[in-house]
């Protein structure tokens, strides 16, 4: 792998001590919501703004950003906060409209770090010059794209480089809009140590009540920072209202933090911690899993009791288990364990379904 070379930002007055701390709006919406909020930012000691210039949509239809126009409300906040200004870039062109109205700091998004061919065009945009940019991990966990993004802006000639995790996207429902997935930053640290980890604690949680919670995760595993979406009418924003803070909460969510001294015991991180913590997260996957699996045989069990089918099927029983203990040999995983997993599934799957039945009789 690339030996990338990494510096500090070089943001005249800005430290980058730990934790860097980076907010403001999902958008900017209007010029009035836009200097509101820096402002009350700004009496907070904040010193780095974001806000959503282009705001690529999953469908079409929705609020897709104000564009180039709301460029010159962000100059507005520079000059009369004192804040650095940073917002998302998926093109070329995006680039040039923020190198030419003094935008102090670029991130590249997830659904645009996902596509090599996006990437490599900010890039050759990007070449010549040496802001700021941060790179959210890809929307799918695929940590070699996350990687590669990284490698194709640091080949530009950019070393003032860090990594967003913004968390996954998965199949199976979670209490998180997108899967932090832990083990994967943690990867990323592992393979690229010098490249700093900004955690977004607003997308991977996609509501309030548990961005303080993903926050202090992320302190906790020693990374590097927050960008968190804040706004001064939170409930009235243009897009992704449910996941962003009015100031006055991102300032008691970061004075309930926990910011611990990695060196306080002379204790470093070991690899005990960090394969525990990958145990953490796949358990909670499989807890998922498992409530999943239960509200399907819930759903079994009105089916059989509208067509007044028997709860206990033994010959399905007996194709499940057959069929699991087969992949869990050629998976290499000890057969009598899994048949006492599986048979412990099929035990509450028929409960389950009993209580389903019983209550619509």
């Amino acid at each position: 792998m690339k030996n990338i070379e990494i510096k500090p930002w070089n943001l005249a007055g800005f430290d980058m001590k730990k934790p860097i701390l980076i907010a403001g709006p999902c958008s900017a919406e209007t010029e009035q919501q836009t200097l509101t909020t820096a402002h009350q930012l700004a009496s907070q000691g904040i010193k780095l703004f974001r806000a959503g210039i282009w705001k690529p949509r999953t469908r079409p239809g929705a609020f897709e950003g104000v564009g180039i126009a709301g460029l010159p409300w962000l100059q507005k906040v520079k000059r009369e906060t004192g804040m650095f200004v940073g917002i998302e870039v998926a093109s070329a062109q995006h680039v040039f409209e923020a190198l030419k109205y003094g935008i102090d700091l670029l991130w590249v998004g997830a659904r645009t770090t996902a596509n090599p061919f996006a990437v490599q065009e900010i890039a050759d945009a990007l070449r010549g010059t040496d802001l700021p940019v941060l790179v959210k991990n890809p929307v799918n966990p695929d940590i070699d794209l996350w990687i590669g993004a990284i490698e194709r802006i640091s080949n530009a000639g950019i070393t003032q480089l860090a990594a967003i995790h913004r968390g996954f996207s998965t199949y199976a429902p979670t209490e998180y809009r997108n899967h932090p997935q832990w083990l994967i930053p943690i990867e990323l640290r592992r393979r690229m140590p010098q490249v700093p980890i900004i955690t977004d604690p607003s997308h991977i949680s996609g509501k309030r009540s548990l961005i303080q919670e993903v926050s202090q995760q992320a302190m906790d595993l020693d990374f590097d920072g927050l960008i968190v979406e804040t706004h001064c009418q939170p409930d009235d924003a243009w897009s992704d209202a449910k996941q962003q803070l009015h100031p006055d909460q991102l300032k008691e969510m970061l004075q309930n933090l926990t910011f611990r001294n990695p060196h306080i015991v002379n204790m470093p991180r070991t690899q005990l911690d960090d394969l525990r913590l990958q145990i953490d997260d796949i358990d909670n996957q499989l807890i998922d899993l498992l409530r999943d699996r239960m509200n399907i045989s819930k759903q079994i069990g009105g089916y059989k009791q509208q067509n007044n089918i028997t709860i206990l099927q033994s010959r399905r029983y007996t194709e499940i288990i057959h069929d699991r203990n087969t992949k869990a040999l050629r998976k290499g995983l000890n057969v009598d364990f899994v048949s006492r997993v599986f048979e412990s599934i099929h035990e509450e799957s028929v409960l389950q379904q009993s209580q389903i039945m019983n209550q619509k009789a």
